[in-house]
């Protein structure tokens, strides 16, 4: 194995235009407020992608009163990194070894729910997680990724658990038809992999059937995620986060889902290829289902300057808990969108 530095190197090098254009392109006139929504309480989920996979699952976790199904691609499981960036490049990402170790992590979320830092347990029962790894992904080792289904069963025996395995697949969005080489890893991160990742999510998680069109028809509404922060805390995100709107959700009751984007793919780098081509959106029309796609930015200081989301800590040692300031973003946002404890 490489050592910690050389990964760190490998993973965290960016060339410094690329940073100072992301910074730049956060700024300017504030996004109009989160709009007006009717949202079922009992229809939130979320996923989430690389790094935005282990914020959807730490989201999931710390907000399971709340959240009721999670769908994870190539990300791994709660607590991995334990707040510490040189842990989380060598075991959390590619380990040579067995894998994270599942018994303590559930020791420490069992130990977290009991003080309160993340909601009860039981409100994982029931809950539907879809946990996907491609074999071409050199990113994150199949290893960790499996870590994950092994963990939801410790702390719940009745969360209904699908993992899949499919062959070709980067680490990358799988798309129908979108984006780079599917066996490549590129900006801006969604593969052309013949293979639906969001519809899969929207089946497994959201429980929707049949077909939706082809194209989307609702509408991307843009946000000031600034308006959602305690007291001016700074949680690291964009000035700028997006939601799409199905038709039918501008007036009536919707479902809601968060997706998370991963590591370089938030609209400061790629501009709106994840909120537009990932594919939730028409999935969306036909679930009735609001989707919120929030933005991180990236910095030097704090070191993130891929703009991932903080599954290791930069933002302080309890980002993976409710007091984290990206997960009380969260929970402010759903606040915000009537979305309350249904324990």
């Amino acid at each position: 194995m490489a050592s910690s530095l050389t990964l760190l190197d490998r993973r965290l090098r960016a060339p410094v235009v690329v940073f100072v254009i992301g910074i730049l392109a956060g700024c300017g006139e504030d996004a109009p407020p989160l709009p007006a929504l009717t949202i079922d309480p009992q229809r939130v989920t979320v996923s989430g992608v690389s790094s935005g996979a282990y914020m959807a699952h730490q989201v999931h976790l710390a907000y399971s009163s709340r959240i009721h199904g999670a769908g994870l691609i190539a990300g791994g499981p709660y607590a991995c990194a334990a707040d510490q960036l040189d842990r989380a490049l060598k075991l959390c990402t590619q380990t040579l070894d067995e894998g994270p170790d599942v018994a303590s992590l559930a020791d420490k979320a069992k130990s977290r729910a009991a003080a309160k830092h993340i909601d009860p347990l039981d409100g994982l029962a029931e809950d539907r997680v879809w946990i996907f790894h491609g074999d071409a992904d050199t990113t994150v080792a199949e290893a960790v990724t499996a870590a994950t289904a092994p963990l939801y069963s410790a702390l719940s025996s009745r969360v209904r658990l699908q993992e899949v395995r499919r062959a070709g697949v980067a680490h990358s969005f799988p798309t129908l038809s979108h984006g780079a080489d599917c066996g490549t890893t590129q900006s801006p991160f969604l593969g052309n992999c013949s293979f639906d990742a969001a519809g899969e999510i929207f089946r497994h998680v959201v429980q929707v059937n049949g077909t939706p069109a082809a194209q989307s028809t609702g509408s991307v509404h843009a946000f000031n995620q600034d308006a959602l922060l305690d007291h001016g805390k700074d949680a690291m995100l964009s000035d700028t986060g997006y939601v799409y709107v199905p038709a039918q959700c501008a007036q009536g009751i919707c479902g809601l889902h968060l997706a998370f984007h991963g590591c370089q793919q938030s609209a400061d780098r790629i501009d709106n290829e994840f909120v537009e081509h990932a594919g939730y959106n028409r999935w969306a029309d036909l679930a009735g289902a609001v989707v919120v796609y929030p933005q991180t930015r990236s910095s030097l200081m704090p070191l993130n300057p891929k703009g991932c989301w903080d599954w290791w800590g930069y933002t302080g040692s309890d980002y993976d808990t409710v007091e984290g300031v990206q997960i009380a973003w969260v929970g402010r946002l759903l606040d915000r969108l009537g979305v309350r404890a249904s324990l």
